[in-house]
């Protein structure tokens, strides 16, 4: 059976610290946790034992504003190399330098650690924003706990795609169409539909219009010689992809406006505004960008 065209890969993202700016990358390795060092620091609130999430948009917004890059390119053996944080005022800090934790909580006014590994009960405190049917529990301008990674897994009772310790919210790679955000910037012009606001590894230059890629969900994604993604799901969006960050604005029309064009029925989960797909990875190996991506 010949492998179906659908684009070519147009921009690889890798975020070393959660909820903090990401590297754009010319190309990957991934191995069967994703992204070699994606996700692999974040930052754990000492009073709570709660992971420090930008989704708790009151308290930890602020964190879109901090870059985060490796001092030297990780490998997947061996241990990672320490990360610079940079502030949004400029003041930079390595996790290797023994003041990351004391500069980092005197931004954040609250005392944090920079952690390598999730805890066990790994929970975070999300908001859920003003916005009408955005969270299938009816939640509007309110906190709630949740869990993520391989916890929410163990909470529904069903096998996790990610390892214990991890600090990804569900899955290990995240796709993204260039179709999807000109379609959504086709229907709410005022809007600015940036890749930045996604937080996605990988965006996949398409032609189709549409939604493009939520008819890939059940499939094998190929991408260059050897790697394939399985498609697991579509990603549920949430408040992050109104925050403000760089030159993009604070817009919540932009939840608004993947709750009125791409609201999908998630089973039993409820109803959820999408925009992406979740997927895991088949084959690791590495990519690079313009590699030809295929329906395997």
């Amino acid at each position: 059976m010949t492998d179906q065209r659908v684009g070519s890969l147009r921009e690889l993202w890798r975020f070393p610290v959660k909820s903090m700016q990401g590297e754009q990358l010319d190309q990957a390795e991934f191995t069967s946790h994703g992204i070699v060092g994606d996700r692999a620091y974040a930052l754990v609130d000492q009073s709570t034992d709660k992971v420090v999430s930008a989704k708790s948009a009151r308290l930890f917004g602020g964190l879109l504003g901090c870059g985060a890059t490796f001092v030297e390119p990780p490998r997947p053996e061996g241990e990672l190399p320490a990360v610079r944080i940079t502030l949004p005022d400029g003041t930079s800090v390595t996790s290797d330098s023994g003041e990351s934790e004391r500069v980092l909580s005197g931004f954040l006014r609250r005392d944090v650690s920079l952690a390598r590994v999730a805890p066990e009960n790994f929970t975070i405190d999300q908001y859920h924003p003003d916005v009408e049917d955005v969270d299938p529990a009816g939640h509007r301008d309110t906190v709630v706990e949740a869990k993520l990674g391989a916890a929410l897994f163990a909470q529904i009772g069903a096998p996790s795609p990610v390892p214990e310790g991890s600090f990804f919210d569900a899955f290990p790679v995240s796709v993204l169409t260039t179709s999807t955000m000109t379609r959504l910037n086709e229907l709410q012009p005022a809007s600015r539909f940036d890749a930045r606001r996604f937080r996605m590894n990988v965006i996949v230059d398409t032609e189709d219009a549409g939604f493009v890629e939520n008819g890939w969900i059940g499939q094998r994604l190929a991408i260059g010689d050897a790697v394939r993604f399985d498609v697991t799901m579509p990603d549920p969006r949430c408040v992050m992809t109104t925050l403000a960050q760089d030159d993009l604005p604070g817009d919540t029309e932009v939840l608004r406006a993947l709750v009125k064009h791409n609201r999908l029925d998630l089973g039993e989960m409820g109803h959820y505004p999408c925009a992406g797909v979740y997927a895991v990875v088949g084959t690791p190996g590495t990519i690079r960008t313009g590699d030809r991506v295929s329906i395997a």
